[in-house]
């Protein structure tokens, strides 16, 4: 969340960068209400104290056996106009909130300026295309036919872009997710987190999920509760309103979940087979970091996020996000594409993005310094990566003419030396 001083001080600054991301961005709505704020808020401080003066009068009045009435009528209505100013206030306060929850973050000013995807930058690309001498086929139609995927039934369980893993299909997703795991906690130095797949209010406000994206969630409405969009959102707010001790950044944690997401948004988009589900499996890195290293430790996060392609020797390519391709609570952030045969182009499987301490506002998460002064720490997450992803890349990046798909070597020990799935 962007901070109301931060917007007082240099609007025009905020506007500008603002408008990187979204050119119909104006911040005279809530520059108003807090002009109005403040100018109330100065009048109810005239108030107050003229009624605390009054009022210290009134005893010694009393003493002189002077008429009071009048005096004491006029605090009464100084009293009854102060209450109502404060109800304003609060008012005010309610509306410049939901405002700066509104808001955007801010791009990061190294962040290319541009208007769609089309103005992303490849930063760099991992190995080649994959090339093959027979006519391939797509992650669905492979899958089905290894009988190690399920369409049809896991739409009649619940409905469409949903999927069930079965047999050797299960147990390589399965081996995706414990790989990464492992990768991500003994090679890479996180901490491995379970957390719930339900989050609150708070928690979905923390992250940046809410309000802006409230349609693309599902909902538990008798309780209020979300289906978690990503671990992100869970394991940024396990510290949510604590400070922490300034040695223990870098904060490293590691999450797998589940992840629900109703994408209403994209309803005739890649939707078939794995790569836009309603429900999909995804391990997940975070980093809470002091403000100087979050950069750095930017840098660091999509290595890591490339670390698993290269162990699965899958071609990628890594992208750096424009300011009008940049997701909402986003300073800057790099995408990590896997080449996919049958698009015959690149799709993403893993976002790797410092919010800076956009996050950390909303959430309220802070660490004490070395003058033991309380500053806010950047959030940095990752996609480490997306399960169903890395299956679909799996299958057609390393199909065979037969119809039968190679195992990643790196994958064969977590498969019990299963080197290759026939049907």
């Amino acid at each position: 969340m962007l901070e109301i001083r931060q917007i007082r001080k240099n609007p025009k600054k905020i506007e500008e960068l603002l408008k990187r991301k979204n050119p119909e961005i104006s911040l005279d709505k809530i520059l108003n209400l807090d002009f109005k704020k403040r100018n109330i808020l100065l009048e109810v401080e005239q108030k107050k104290a003229e009624h605390n003066l009054v009022s210290k009068q009134i005893p010694q009045l009393k003493k002189e056996c002077r008429d009071i009435s009048t005096i004491v009528y006029k605090m009464r209505k100084l009293s009854d106009n102060i209450k109502n100013l404060d109800k304003e206030l609060d008012n005010l306060d309610k509306q410049i909130k939901e405002e700066l929850l509104s808001l955007p973050n801010t791009p990061n000013e190294t962040v290319i300026v541009g208007k769609s995807d089309i103005d992303n930058k490849e930063i760099r690309k991992i190995g080649n295309p994959t090339e093959f001498n027979f006519c391939t086929k797509p992650h669905w139609d492979l899958g089905v036919n290894l009988d190690i995927l399920d369409f049809e039934r896991a739409g009649k369980i619940t409905g469409p872009r949903f999927s069930i893993y079965k047999g050797k299909g299960a147990m390589l997703e399965r081996a995706l997710t414990q790989f990464m795991l492992d990768t991500h906690v003994f090679e890479h130095g996180f901490l491995e987190v379970a957390t719930p797949y339900m989050v609150n209010k708070e928690s979905m406000l923390g992250t940046g999920q809410l309000p802006k994206f409230k349609d693309d969630m599902f909902e538990i409405s008798n309780k209020e509760y979300y289906l978690v969009p990503t671990a992100e959102v869970p394991v940024t707010n396990i510290y949510r309103n604590e400070i922490l001790k300034e040695t223990e950044l870098p904060l490293c944690m590691t999450a797998y979940t589940p992840c629900f997401r109703l994408e209403s948004g994209s309803a005739c988009r890649d939707t078939r087979g794995l790569i836009r589900n309603h429900q999909f499996d995804k391990v997940e890195m975070v980093i809470y970091s002091k403000p100087q290293n979050s950069y750095e430790n930017l840098e660091k996060l999509t290595g890591f996020a490339e670390n698993i392609l290269k162990k699965l020797e899958l071609p990628y390519r890594v992208i750096e996000l424009c300011t009008g391709d940049l997701g909402f609570s986003a300073s800057k952030t790099y995408d990590i594409e896997v080449w996919m045969p049958s698009y015959n182009r690149y799709v993403e499987i893993s976002s790797c993005t410092n919010f800076e301490d956009y996050q950390a506002r909303r959430a309220n998460i802070k660490y004490k310094d070395s003058n033991k002064k309380h500053q806010y720490i950047h959030t940095l997450n990752g996609s480490g990566l997306a399960v169903g992803r890395t299956f679909a890349a799996i299958l057609e990046n390393y199909q065979n003419i037969d119809g039968s798909v190679d195992i990643p070597k790196v994958l064969i020990p977590y498969m019990r030396g299963i080197s290759k799935i026939i049907s």
